[in-house]
C-alpha cells in the first residue's frame, strides 16, 4: 500500500472514514512560512460535508488540529501532521450488509486484496472522506506556491449530469465559485446543475460531473522527465482522488480529430516574453511547463452509493442477492471535488518547484 505522494513535498495521508480520524503528515515544507489553523479550515470549509441541500447530511465539523511542524504561527521544517476527528460516524448500515459489496465502489477488490481484513465501514480509507487530508496538504501547498512564485491554483465545476459550463475566464471564476452550491463559474449554469442534483437525488440515483483546474503563473521549464513529467505527476495525485475516471490535459480527446496545423500552439512575444497565442497543450509540452496556464480537466462518476435496488453477491453465502444502500451520501460530489482537486494540484506543483529550485528550503533566515 503506498499513501505516500512526492519527493521533496511529501504527504502522507492516514486515517478511514468510520475510524477515530483521518489527516495527514507533509514533509519538505520549508521552515519560516506564516502557517496557522485558520489558513487550513478555509480549504476545509469548502470540502466539508452537510453544507447545504445538495451535499450529505453527515455533520462533521472538520475542525482542524495542527499537531506539529508549527510554532509561534511559523513551520519549523519538521513534518507537519494535522488531522480532523470523526465525530458523526454511523457504521450500523455497513455492519448489516458486511458480506454484500457495494457495486461501483472498492469493496469486492479491498476484500480480495487484504484477505476481508480491509475496515469495510464507509470504505474505509478507500472513501472521499480520506480527500479531507489531501486538502490539508493542498492548502499549506497553495499558500507556498503563491507566496514563493505568485502561483494560484484555482478550480470550478465545469459539467455535472449533462449540464455542461460554457468556457468562462479567470476572473468570472474566481468571483462565482463561492457563490452557488455547485461551484461553477458560470451563475447561470449553476442552477441547472443544482436542479439536475436534485433530481437525481430524488429518483434515488446520482449523477458525476466535470472539474475543469487552472495553475497560474507557474514558470516554464517545471518537471522531472522522463518518468517524472509534470502531467505524468499530476495525472497520479488526481486520480488518487476516489471516483475519478479521467484526466485530459489542454484539449486532451479533442487533439484526436485536430491536424497539426489546428492544435500547435504558435510562439510570439510579449512584452519581451515568450508566449503562446493559443494553449491547447494546456500549458505543458515534453512533460515540462510552458510558462502558460496549467489547464486540466477531470471526470467524476456518478456516486456509486445509490438508494435503487442493484445486483451484487453474498460472499458468506456466495449466492447472488439484491441491495439498497442507506446512509448518507451525496447525489453529486463533484461541488466538494473542487476544492480536493486544487488541493492535488497544488501538492505536485509544490513538490516539482522545490526539485527545480524555485522555492529556497527555508523563507528568511533568523539571526
Amino acid at each position: 500500500m503506498t499513501n505516500s505522494l512526492g519527493l521533496m513535498f511529501r504527504v502522507t495521508i492516514f486515517g478511514e472514514s468510520h475510524g477515530r480520524c483521518v489527516g495527514v503528515i507533509v514533509e519538505g515544507c520549508p521552515a519560516g512560512m506564516a502557517l496557522t489553523s485558520s489558513h487550513i479550515q478555509m480549504e476545509l470549509d469548502r470540502r466539508r460535508p452537510g453544507q447545504n441541500s445538495l451535499t450529505t447530511s453527515r455533520g462533521e465539523e472538520d475542525q482542524v488540529e495542527i499537531l506539529s511542524g508549527v510554532f509561534n504561527g511559523l513551520t519549523t521544517g519538521a513534518p507537519i501532521c494535522m488531522l480532523v476527528w470523526n465525530r458523526d460516524k454511523d457504521s450500523s448500515d455497513y455492519e448489516r450488509r458486511r458480506w454484500m459489496p457495494r457495486p461501483g465502489h472498492a469493496d469486492w477488490t479491498t476484500h480480495v486484496r487484504y484477505g476481508g481484513f480491509n475496515d469495510y465501514r464507509g470504505g474505509g480509507m478507500f472513501s472521499g472522506r480520506i480527500t479531507a487530508g489531501f486538502v490539508m496538504a493542498g492548502a499549506i501547498a497553495k499558500r507556498l506556491l503563491m507566496g514563493s512564485l505568485g502561483v494560484e491554483v484555482l478550480a470550478h465545476s465545469k459539467e455535472i449530469g449533462g449540464v455542461v459550463s460554457p468556457d468562462v475566464s479567470v476572473d468570472k471564476i474566481r468571483a462565482n465559485v463561492e457563490s452557488n452550491p455547485v461551484r461553477c463559474g458560470s451563475p447561470e449554469v449553476a442552477e441547472k446543475m443544482a436542479e439536475r442534483i436534485r433530481e437525481a437525488a430524488a429518483e434515488g440515483d446520482s449523477v458525476g460531473g466535470v472539474v475543469e483546474c487552472l495553475a497560474l503563473n507557474l514558470p516554464a521549464g517545471v518537471g522531472e522527465p522522463v518518468f517524472g513529467t509534470l502531467e505524468g505527476d499530476l495525472a497520479r495525485a488526481l486520480y488518487s482522488i476516489p471516483a475519478v475516471k479521467a484526466v485530459e490535459f489542454g484539449l486532451g480527446r479533442g487533439f484526436s480529430s485536430l491536424k497539426g496545423s489546428e492544435s500547435n500552439d504558435a510562439y510570439t512575444l510579449k512584452d519581451g516574453k515568450i508566449e503562446t497565442e493559443t494553449n491547447n497543450a494546456g500549458g505543458i509540452l515534453g512533460g515540462l511547463s510552458t510558462g502558460m496556464p496549467i489547464r486540466c480537466t477531470v471526470t467524476f462518476k456518478p456516486t456509486p452509493s445509490i438508494r435503487k435496488k442493484q445486483k451484487t453477491v453474498n460472499l458468506s453465502t456466495m449466492k447472488e442477492t439484491t441491495i439498497e444502500i442507506k446512509g448518507r451520501h451525496d447525489p453529486c460530489i463533484v461541488p466538494r471535488a473542487v476544492p480536493v482537486v486544487e488541493g492535488m494540484v497544488a501538492v505536485v506543483l509544490a513538490d516539482q518547484a522545490i526539485r527545480a529550485g524555485l522555492i529556497q528550503r527555508v523563507m528568511e533566515k533568523r539571526g
